[in-house]
């Protein structure tokens, strides 16, 4: 028998990037992995984001896992064949008061982690030079973290998954769905999987395996409007970009001067915060932008789209390119696990068993140092 064969086993329920992230982890650290999905392809969460993994604009625990992830993600890029670039991201300021939270954000900050861009500068950023004066769209000021990074989210946990499965110790068994977890094992639509131990990476669906841990942590679903649309004129592949909505959602930004924002959005454009609006977007490889988001909670999201949301959400990006309006390839419904109880939910509901949810929308984020953490625990 082989030293492989006599490694320790672990099964791993969800193929997204936090389930995922427990299996690279694993794997490094001598595990035989089992990963079960129950989808064909990953298609939730770890699909319909960003693919922005926001360092700089996370705090307190996200903020330490977030700097974890960021040599675990270059280590995926080189073993993985990961799509991931330092992008930085480009916080735009728009007003007066959008502008104030910007240097109150940098005061605190070392001038390589966070660099102050004049107007001018932040337009250059996004290319407006390339585009007609309109006066609106030029912001008073923005803000460059430079150590943030953007991956592809359409092939970022493909690639994850093909590694795991490819690997000596590994493999993931897509259109597999788990029907409960037991001590020591995982009964599924294929069979039984057992394990020495159990990892439940199922997102928003934790609560199909263990409803009482659910109802305790507070899960839910939250439901994402967002869109890709094609770039209005040509920007090449520059930084993540947030806009003020932004600044009210990431912790990273704190202070009286976030609170003179909030009012000023309250009075000027409520309906952001009627949908619960992060106006961002990411620029991706082929020339196009994935723009969003609105933000829902739902015991169950429904699955309908509101136009007029979206049509907020497009308006404000267009305003940001100085664009009369964008072009939209394609529309969808994100969803991630939201909670008002935890930023990550971690239980062991019964012996060998460990359920990890992040309840934040931060899995691209965070996930990856979430599984060390994990599996480093065992």
């Amino acid at each position: 028998m082989t030293s492989a064969n006599l490694a320790p086993r672990l099964a791993i329920v969800g193929a997204g990037i936090v389930g995922l992230a427990h299996a690279v982890a694993a794997l490094d650290a001598g595990y035989r992995v089992t990963v079960i999905e129950q989808d064909a392809v990953a298609v939730l969460a770890s699909l319909r984001n960003f693919g922005h993994v926001g360092v700089s604009v996370q705090a307190g625990e996200l903020g330490e896992l977030a700097r974890e992830a960021l040599p675990l993600w270059w280590s995926l890029a080189e073993r993985a064949g990961v799509e991931a670039r330092r992008s930085g991201t480009l916080v735009v300021a728009r007003s007066a008061a959008e502008e104030a939270v910007l240097q109150e954000f940098a005061a605190e900050r070392a001038p390589e982690d966070a660099r102050l861009l004049t107007g001018a500068e932040a337009a250059r950023a996004l290319h407006l030079d390339r585009v007609a004066a309109t006066g609106a769209a030029r912001p008073l000021a923005g803000l460059l973290l430079p150590r943030d990074l953007t991956a592809d989210p359409r092939t970022a946990v493909a690639r994850i998954a093909a590694w795991v499965h490819a690997h000596e110790r590994g493999e993931v068994r897509f259109a597999t769905t788990a029907r409960g977890v037991g001590v020591g094992a995982v009964e599924t639509s294929r069979g039984l999987v057992e394990a020495d131990h159990v990892i439940v990476a199922a997102g928003h669906l934790v609560g199909r395996l263990f409803p009482e841990l659910a109802d305790r942590g507070g899960v839910r679903e939250c439901a994402l409007q967002m869109a890709r649309v094609r770039a209005p004129h040509a920007m090449g592949i520059g930084p993540a970009v947030l806009t003020g909505t932004s600044m009210l959602r990431y912790g990273a930004f704190a202070g009286p001067a976030l609170e003179a924002l909030r009012a000023e959005i309250a009075a000027e454009r409520p309906e952001l915060l009627q949908i619960d609006a992060n106006v961002m977007f990411t620029q991706q490889v082929d020339g196009t932008l994935i723009v969003g988001d609105s933000h829902a909670g739902h015991d169950t999201a429904p699955p309908f789209l509101d136009e007029r949301w979206s049509q907020i959400l497009l308006d404000e990006v267009a305003a940001v390119l100085g664009a009369p309006r964008l072009e939209v390839l394609e529309r969808w419904q994100g969803v991630y696990a939201t909670s008002r109880r935890q930023d990550i939910l971690r239980v062991n509901p019964i012996p060998g068993v460990t359920a990890v949810s992040v309840t934040t929308g931060t899995g691209m984020t965070v996930g990856l140092a979430v599984g060390a953490r994990t599996i480093a625990g065992l």
